[in-house]
């Protein structure tokens, strides 16, 4: 994955503002994605690029935080 930790700790939840954390694809709906836990928002990842874009949220259920 491209995500590095330099990049991880500047990005932010597009909506809260809040930290995110990632997430790989074994653990949740089977794709890797930034997880905001506040808003339970899943933003996806595609081709190694986070997509940062409330619309393109995945919304997360209570057993895939």
């Amino acid at each position: 994955m491209a995500i590095t930790r330099e990049l991880l700790e500047i990005l932010a939840c597009p909506k809260c503002k809040g930290g995110i954390k990632l997430i790989e694809k074994s653990t949740t709906r089977g794709k890797d994605g930034l997880i905001c836990e506040k808003c339970k928002l899943l933003y996806p990842i595609r081709d190694g690029i986070p997509v940062m874009l409330i619309d393109e949220a995945i919304p997360l259920g209570e057993n895939e935080r």
